[in-house]
């Protein structure tokens, strides 16, 4: 096992592994996990040709997860996604598709849900809880059941009624809230303690991220090892987008991509441009980083038909906000019905039955064409988070 220590995102403190650990003690910031780089650099079994023989999951990638290789990872198959060339939407710039559509429980969530899961059980957990307004609740109820604990999921009332079927019949303990996911992290924090959960809500524990990291390292390999010049990726948490960043960090030191050169920003080597995409109804990281502020404040009267965009506060805005302008990239905002108008256009010109958030990259991706922020014939990864077949009360409603 290559973990060594978690450590502060904000203070920089160390916290010890071992044991269950929600946010920085200090300073009540994210942390994230260690792990020893220089030797795994020098592991045959993690030179590329290997790892092209390994299966098919994000488990490919295990000295660089936190799970010691004896204990028993809590998988349904996750990772190892397509991504896909597409060819039809835009043929000026060359774009492809990451589907995530295709894990376990239909979403990005899957590979997050894996991970911490597999870990709050090997350091004694026994009752889980997250608030959710969509897809992390299937996983957590999925990869719960698979781990033998108990799951209770706080949703809010208006979470899509497949969310809320597929949550309860997989035996989870479903709370239906009158408010926001916010609210919903709210009755947790709450009751957590009496209760006996242990809080796996986005960013709030360590190891989610590293599931969601496999992404980078996934398109990354997809890509032979050549990282694309943009990516457009639906933000609610974020933890997928500061995952992503993280993989790249850890491959720089892998020796895997090309670090930067010279002094120069990291825009001038190999890592690609971020584009953080909202909705319009929700939309704080847009907000506060076109205004050039640190955190981005509480978006008020949240909504959207793309429930896992609607997140009004994310406890991880400082790093999403932080990579977006090393990267030299941005964030952008679309309306409900670009993004419903962009799942039909994507789905008859190129098969995929996408989900709304997925739907607001490809509109996203018009918008930054027309403004001159993606050049002709630059790579551009799309990431498809989750399927349409959840969402079908969006698409009767704009019929």
């Amino acid at each position: 096992m290559f973990l060594t220590h978690l450590e502060c995102t904000a203070c920089g403190l160390r916290h010890d592994w071992s044991r269950l650990q929600n946010l920085c003690t200090v300073c009540s910031k994210p942390l994230f996990a260690v792990y020893d780089l220089a030797a795994l650099r020098e592991l045959d079994c993690l030179k590329h040709s290997s790892l092209r023989e390994r299966e098919k999951s994000l488990w490919r990638y295990r000295e660089l997860l936190p799970l010691a290789k004896d204990a028993e990872a809590i998988s349904l198959g996750e990772g190892g996604t397509p991504l896909l060339r597409a060819k039809a939407f835009a043929d000026d710039v060359d774009l492809w598709i990451k589907d995530e559509s295709l894990n376990p429980t239909q979403s990005f969530k899957a590979r997050g849900m894996s991970v911490a899961v597999s870990m709050a059980k090997f350091l004694g957990a026994k009752k889980l809880a997250v608030p959710s307004a969509g897809n992390a609740g299937g996983a957590l109820a999925a990869y719960a059941a698979r781990a033998g604990l108990e799951a209770h999921i706080f949703m809010p009332r208006d979470t899509p009624p497949a969310n809320i079927i597929e949550c309860r019949e997989l035996a989870a303990h479903v709370t239906l809230i009158d408010g926001l996911i916010t609210d919903c992290g709210a009755e947790i924090t709450r009751r957590k303690e009496k209760e006996g959960w242990f809080d796996l809500s986005t960013l709030k524990e360590p190891y989610r991220i590293e599931g969601k990291k496999t992404l980078g390292y996934e398109i990354a390999e997809q890509l032979d090892w050549k990282l694309p010049d943009v990516i457009l990726y639906p933000t609610g948490g974020g933890t997928g987008l500061i995952g992503m960043w993280k993989a790249f960090d850890e491959m720089e030191k892998l020796g895997w991509i090309d670090p930067p050169k010279d002094g120069f920003a990291v825009a001038n080597n190999k890592r690609p441009r971020m584009f953080s995409v909202q909705a319009s109804g929700c939309a704080p990281i847009v907000r506060a980083f076109e205004a050039g502020e640190k955190f981005a404040a509480e978006f008020p009267n949240a909504h959207t038909v793309a429930s896992g965009l609607r997140v009004p506060k994310a406890i991880g805005d400082f790093l999403m906000l932080q990579i977006l302008r090393e990267s030299k990239g941005g964030a952008i905002a679309v309306d409900d019905d670009e993004m419903i108008r962009a799942v039909r256009e994507v789905g008859s010109k190129e098969g995929l039955f996408v989900a709304p958030e997925g739907a607001a990259c490809f509109a996203a991706l018009r918008k930054l064409r027309a403004a001159g922020k993606i050049d002709i014939g630059e790579r551009v990864v799309i990431f498809n988070t989750g399927s349409g077949i959840k969402y079908l009360d969006c698409f009767e409603r704009g019929s």
